[in-house]
């Protein structure tokens, strides 16, 4: 039996991009996710960064996983 932890959870829910999901803009790593009417837009750090200010005003979630790319292994 598996049991999952709050903790688990939440690591699940920080890192739920992965190496497969590419931005729409470039190709590149997908790092942002933002949910915009009902569709998923996946952009790398510096598409997300450069669309950030308009696409937070339209977004209904927005998902940032742009820390991993300084973060010690």
């Amino acid at each position: 039996m598996t049991t999952t932890t709050a903790t688990d959870a939440s690591a699940v829910l920080e890192h739920r991009l992965t190496a497969a999901d590419r931005c729409d803009s470039c190709g590149a790593q997908a790092y942002i996710a933002a949910e915009v009417n009902g569709s998923e837009l996946l952009f790398c750090a510096h598409h997300g960064r450069k669309y950030e200010e308009k696409l937070r005003a339209v977004a209904t979630s927005w998902h940032d996983e742009t820390a991993r790319l300084s973060a010690a292994d």
